[in-house]
Formats: structure tokens, C-alpha cells, sequence
């Protein structure tokens, strides 16, 4: 094949959207995807449904290193709760189901749920709290707990696991909007051996960037289908659980979710094309996917949602001795609480709980003197914000 026709067939925007490319280039295609195969397919440790491996190209699957950096940032709680209120909102929405804002943040501050909704919201909480404790290891039973504790338990009738079961028990199918089936999960009786070796490629030490790994995890939850309801909101759990569990603490300070929910129709695409491509190449290539979750969310996260110079500025005051308790208690609730998003002293007063209004006002004039609170005048009212990496001079 000419070297110069591959090279416009590798770099065409089309190139991971096969039925296209051949369309594009049918009398090259055969010779392209000999060539592809040859050169740039990296076999991955898991097997699609007629036992072949998986194959991903590294070439294509680049991760910013900008997010890379920003997952890896230490934090001082295990997650922030605006991020996760955010999180829970959207990997809900995904699969359409719409929880009250209202009832993620009372479930938050940790009231007692007072309905049904509230309690698979606390379901979801509960989630976060196992991944969040990286002594929650990635095995097969804990998959198991986190999806019980997170989905299982609410489940019911057919949707419900046996006892005794990890896995379904029967065939799934999940139908599109036309109510066609779109893509039938793995035969039932594959699944311990194809969650075993999900388990294994977890765990093991490779080569492969983690950020693209974690995509790569998400894909296969989603594409094997381990259970009749959820499988959706565990794949994406799990994916977080991975970059926990190697070490990017910000990770549950960013909510991933609400970024797939703003590209959703790109989302379920990438799912789609992947399946489609097979048709020509033979082989599942996780590749469209992997470029979905690097275009639309690791290249998407906002600078501003993680502040490390705030972080040092705050150390740099508080061993001056310039910061009291409560104020040490308040710094940590915004920063979990809000991230970067804007507040009242009044919500705060409300949202805190413990403190009275002169304390709360008294704290946020003297964090904005530090430098760590901005503040924006609407008329009469105030609002601050934790002040981003840029302000801060």
C-alpha cells in the first residue's frame, strides 16, 4: 500500500468510524486494515464474546497530560461534596433518571432519607464513601458490595440478582430509543471468567497510561453487561474506583459524569461504532471510545476545579497561627462543599450549621484578605468563591 494513501487514511477524520472510511476510500480499505493490524493494534487481556481479544491503538489514544496532573493532586478529604452532589445528578441522568437536587444535598449533609428516591440516593453515597477508602481493593466481591450497596438492593422483581449470584443469570439486551436492540450483553455463563479476567487487567502492572486504562474498564462493564440494571452507573463507578485506587486523589473532586452527560449522544456513539467497526475488522478495537473519554472529559476538566495554590496559601496561614478551629472547620467544608462554585454567607450560615452569622461573616472577609476568597457584587448581595489558580497572584 502506498505510504502516503495510509497516511491520509490514518489521519482522516473518519479513520475509527470504519464503515465510513471504506465508503471514503473502498479501494484502499482491505489494504489499510491489513497494515492497522500489523502496526498499530495493541491486544489487550480481554476477550469479546467470540473469546478474541480486544485491541486498542496507543497512537491514537492520548490522554491531556494537563488532567493527568490535576487527577494526581493531593486533597484533604476524601471527596468534595459539590463534586459528588454533581456526580450523582448526572450518572442518573445518563440512564434518565432524575433525582432532586434537594434531596443529593440533604443525603449529603447526612440527613435520614425520607423516601424511596432519598434512599438509592444514600445507595449511591454509600458508593462513594467504598470507593473513596482505598483499603476497598478492586476484587470480585467487592464489585459485588459496591453494586448491592449501590444498585442491587433497590432493585426488583426480574431486575433483582439471585442469591448467592454476583452476576446475572439470564441474557440482557438493551434497546435504543426505536426500542431496537442496540447491543445484547455477554452469555451469562461467560461472565465469572470475563469478570475474573476484567479483575486481573485491573490489577496487573502494564504499560498503558492510567487515564486510558480506566476508559478502557469502563468500555468492557458497559460491553459484557454484568447485570440486568446499573450496568451504566458501575461502569463508571468502577472507572473512578481504578484512579482512586492508583493514586489520583482528586479524582472524586471532579464530577466525570457531568461531563459525559453533556456529550451523551457522543457517549453512547462511541459504544455504537465501536460494535459497528467489529463488522469490518473482526475485532473489538476500544480505540472510539478511548478518544470519546479523552476529548470529551479528560481534555474537558475545568483548571479551575482543582486549586493546589490555594492549598499552599492555606498551609502558609495556618502555621503562621492566623487561622482559628471553627475557621479551619469552615475552610474545609467550602472547599468540599462548594469547590469553586459561588456562595452566600447566608447559604453558608445554613449549609454549615455550626456556626453563627457574625462567625461565618468574620471568616469569609478574612480568608478574602488572604487571598484564598474572591468576592462578586450582584446589587445588594455578595457571593465568594474559592479563588482560582490564576487570581492568586
Amino acid at each position: 500500500m502506498d505510504v502516503l494513501k495510509f497516511f491520509e487514511m490514518y489521519n482522516d477524520k473518519y479513520s475509527c468510524n470504519l464503515k465510513k472510511l471504506k465508503y471514503k476510500y473502498p479501494n484502499d480499505f482491505q489494504m489499510y486494515m491489513d497494515a492497522i493490524e500489523v502496526v498499530y493494534y495493541k491486544e489487550l487481556p480481554l476477550f469479546d464474546f467470540n473469546k478474541n481479544k480486544l485491541v486498542y491503538m496507543a497512537s491514537k489514544s492520548k490522554a491531556n497530560m494537563d488532567s493527568y496532573k490535576l487527577l494526581l493532586q493531593s486533597q484533604s478529604n476524601a471527596y468534595g461534596n459539590k463534586s459528588v452532589e454533581e456526580e450523582i445528578i448526572s450518572t442518573a441522568k445518563i440512564e434518565n433518571i432524575d433525582y432532586s437536587r434537594e434531596s443529593v444535598r440533604s443525603i449529603l449533609k447526612g440527613y435520614v432519607p425520607r423516601n424511596d428516591e432519598e434512599t438509592r440516593i444514600l445507595g449511591l453515597k454509600k458508593g462513594f464513601d467504598f470507593i473513596a477508602d482505598k483499603n476497598n481493593k478492586i476484587t470480585e466481591e467487592n464489585i459485588y458490595k459496591l453494586y448491592m450497596m449501590s444498585v442491587g438492593d433497590f432493585l426488583e422483581g426480574e431486575d433483582k440478582l439471585k442469591i448467592g449470584s454476583m452476576y446475572r443469570h439470564d441474557s440482557v439486551h438493551i434497546q435504543n430509543l426505536s426500542g431496537e436492540v442496540s447491543h445484547t450483553g455477554v452469555n451469562h455463563e461467560l461472565l465469572p471468567k470475563a469478570m475474573s479476567n476484567l479483575v486481573s487487567f485491573i490489577n496487573e502492572e502494564d504499560d498503558i497510561n492510567e487515564l486510558i486504562k480506566a476508559a478502557i474498564i469502563h468500555f468492557y462493564v458497559a460491553y459484557i453487561h454484568p447485570y440486568f440494571d446499573g450496568n451504566g452507573r458501575m461502569a463508571r463507578l468502577i472507572h473512578l474506583w481504578y484512579l482512586v485506587q492508583n493514586g489520583f486523589k482528586s479524582t472524586l473532586f471532579i464530577p466525570f459524569s457531568s461531563y459525559i452527560f453533556k456529550s451523551v449522544k457522543k457517549y453512547y456513539e462511541a459504544y455504537s461504532i465501536v460494535e459497528e467497526n467489529q463488522k469490518l475488522s473482526g475485532v473489538i478495537d476500544v480505540t472510539p471510545f478511548i478518544i470519546y473519554f479523552s476529548e470529551n472529559v479528560y481534555n474537558s476538566f475545568e483548571k479551575k476545579e482543582i486549586n493546589i495554590d490555594v492549598i499552599e496559601v492555606y498551609k502558609e496561614e495556618l502555621s503562621k497561627g492566623n487561622i482559628t478551629a471553627k475557621e479551619e472547620q469552615l475552610w474545609q467544608f467550602v472547599l468540599s462543599t462548594y469547590g469553586t462554585t459561588d456562595f452566600s454567607t447566608k447559604q453558608l450560615e445554613k449549609d454549615f450549621g455550626n456556626a453563627a452569622y457574625a462567625t461565618i461573616r468574620s471568616f469569609v472577609l478574612k480568608f478574602e484578605d488572604f487571598g484564598l476568597l474572591s468576592s462578586k457584587h450582584y446589587s445588594n448581595r455578595v457571593k465568594y468563591s474559592v479563588k482560582c489558580k490564576k487570581e492568586i497572584s
